[in-house]
């Protein structure tokens, strides 16, 4: 089974931008961990793939009051960190999935 390499970056921009508090960054990297973990794990199909997808990007959704309560937002950076982590992945992965499907959910 195919792995994402180790030293992979997941959203650049945020860790890069002091607007967003690391430990925010983290939690939300953690969710998308997850479904590289899931990913790894076995053969999926592309609905159960978007599923995990749904379930991270709720997930993300529900961080929204931290970062407002830290001053920062998921605003434009954060949106376009976010799906570029996901579609960097999706494509190591050769998972056929549009960014915008991959992160549907989304309220950000």
């Amino acid at each position: 089974m195919k792995k994402l390499d180790a030293n992979f970056n997941y959203l650049i921009d945020m860790y890069e931008d002091s607007y967003y508090p690391k430990v925010l960054v983290d939690k939300l990297k953690l969710h998308i961990v997850e479904v590289v973990d899931f990913i790894e794990a076995s053969e999926h199909t592309t609905e159960e793939i978007q599923e995990q997808l749904d379930k991270m990007t709720i997930a993300i959704n529900d961080l929204q009051d931290e970062f407002y309560a830290n001053d920062s937002e998921l605003e434009t950076v954060a949106r376009e960190s976010i799906a570029e982590t996901v579609n960097a992945i999706l494509q190591h992965f050769n998972i056929n999935i549009e960014i915008e499907e991959a992160i549907r959910e989304r309220d950000w």
